[in-house]
């Protein structure tokens, strides 16, 4: 005796094989990324392909500094909320590098302009800030997310521990992003 289909067939694949299946390849992707091939050389692990992406996030986390330098000398009575958010950011350029001429006896947390040496020469200019607070806020919110959603993307051509720190980083980006819309609402 056959046996007798279910009374509904399902149309196509189900959401979890989908979701599954995507998070497969996502995880094959991101393992195979920082392997050697057969010749000995390095794919997506070799120290140029590492240190670019460490020179790249320290710039650009030097960049950000900058960023929240120019809202609080702009926005004054933003330094107190803003500080923390920009030690963090001090803190990151650190991590990959940068901003290795502030002096060790200071505290990121001193004051918002103390906490970092000025930036390098191949720095951009201090942006243009909005006169107005919440949209000052709201640019620099949006200027943490974009640094967070090309950091995330970064990821998948790095190898181990440069990933995780840049992952990290991405993340505390993010939380910064909805820390500064939440508190413009």
């Amino acid at each position: 005796m056959p046996y007798a289909p279910p009374p509904r067939t399902p149309s196509g694949p189900r959401r979890r094989t989908l979701l599954a299946s995507a998070a497969g390849a996502v995880l094959l992707v991101g393992c195979s990324t920082g392997s050697k091939d057969s010749d000995g050389g390095t794919t997506g692990g070799s120290p140029s392909v590492v240190e670019r992406a460490r020179a790249r996030a320290a710039g650009e986390s030097t960049d950000l500094v900058a960023r929240y330098d120019a809202v609080i000398a702009v926005h004054p009575a933003l330094a107190q909320r803003l500080a923390p958010l920009r030690a963090e950011a001090v803190r990151h350029a650190e991590a990959f590098g940068g901003l290795r001429k502030a002096s060790p006896s200071e505290s990121p947390s001193e004051s918002p302009s103390d906490a970092a040496s000025p930036p390098p020469a191949s720095a951009a200019p201090s942006p243009a800030v909005p006169a107005d607070e919440k949209a000052a806020l709201a640019e620099l919110a949006a200027a943490e997310r974009s640094l967070a959603d090309r950091r995330a993307k970064a990821l998948l051509d790095l190898p181990g521990e440069p990933a995780r720190l840049l992952a990290s980083v991405a993340a505390a980006g993010a939380a910064h992003a909805y820390l500064l819309t939440e508190g413009a609402k």
